[in-house]
């Protein structure tokens, strides 16, 4: 049986990595998940679960005939690639699934290294937060060889992700669905928080506006406002959050660039990365990418720091 590894142990990889090491165990004769990481220790809870730890990302390759990658930039991504590519091993008739957000550049690139080993290159980018990769709940776009995808489908579907949304056969599809759906999502963010903030500066309460947001806009909003009320957006100093601010601004890069090639005007885009650029600079890399609330609180004449928030630090 053909054995699955797993290298990027972030909160979204970790959580993603975990559902996949559950579903194998319930199946007879499969292998458990090999995971790589740059933080080996990311992996313990993996294995707890059955899972096997695997320092060399090259021998992991060798070992594996789907390798999922689920990692931080492009960068990180062509360096894997790379490294692969060096190993020694065939790659022949292996899968490489990245689940990251890249841009459509490095999936081009990286599917023509890949086939000239005769190696397949799906891009899987997810769509939704922390909790929801937690749940299984996440939606996947797919794109790249039908008969690759056909593989890889029934490890993600009510495995790791409640959807699966095909783009067919050219993987860069995908990866412009991905860019083009962060677009909704930082906007969503940044409405949240001009919500929020007009809220509780007329005296509304944030209260009942989280909870018509929750109700009439719904529970990715709603999870939103949430990030917000409860602090989740300032995380203590040295916690990782749900999704670091610097992750979202190189999204927002990705979609401005794009934008920018197609002669494509995205005000609002501008206006939440610009915020959250703000909230970098005063309150450091520990920020989630919900951060840009705290640089709105500060243009109405508050604190950048809730009450459930952290209150200072860099």
């Amino acid at each position: 049986m053909t054995r699955i590894g797993w290298y990027g142990l972030g909160s979204m990889g970790l959580a993603m990595a975990t559902n996949l090491q559950k579903h194998l165990a319930t199946k007879p004769n499969a292998l458990n998940l090999l995971y790589s990481n740059r933080t080996m220790a990311r992996g313990d809870p993996l294995k707890l679960l059955g899972a096997t730890a695997e320092s060399n990302f090259q021998k992991l390759v060798g070992q594996c005939g789907i390798i999922f990658t689920m990692v931080s930039n492009d960068a990180v991504l062509t360096n894997l690639i790379t490294s692969a590519l060096e190993s020694g091993h065939s790659l022949h008739d292996k899968i490489f699934v990245d689940c990251s957000t890249v841009h459509p550049t490095t999936v081009g690139l990286t599917v023509s290294r890949l086939q000239e080993q005769r190696a397949s290159f799906l891009a899987a980018p997810v769509f939704g937060g922390n909790p929801i990769a937690v749940d299984g709940k996440l939606v996947f776009a797919i794109a790249g060889p039908k008969k690759a995808s056909d593989v890889v489908k029934p490890l993600i579907q009510d495995v790791m992700g409640r959807k699966v949304i095909d783009c067919g056969e050219d993987a860069t599809k995908s990866s412009l669905l991905k860019i083009a759906g962060n677009i909704v999502t930082v906007n969503m963010m940044e409405a949240v928080g001009e919500a929020q903030v007009f809220a509780e500066k007329t005296g509304l309460g944030t209260g009942p506006m989280e909870e018509l947001i929750m109700d009439a806009f719904g529970p990715v909003a709603g999870g939103y406002s949430k990030r917000l009320t409860s602090g989740v957006y300032a995380p203590p100093l040295g916690s990782r959050p749900g999704f670091g601010v610097s992750l979202a601004i190189k999204d927002a890069n990705h979609a401005s660039a794009m934008a920018q090639e197609h002669q494509v005007e995205l005000p609002g885009l501008q206006v939440s990365r610009d915020n959250m650029i703000a909230a970098r600079e005063y309150g450091g890399e520990c920020l989630d990418s919900s951060s840009m609330y705290g640089i709105l609180r500060q243009k109405a004449g508050m604190e950048f720091w809730n009450e459930k928030s952290r209150k200072g630090g860099k």
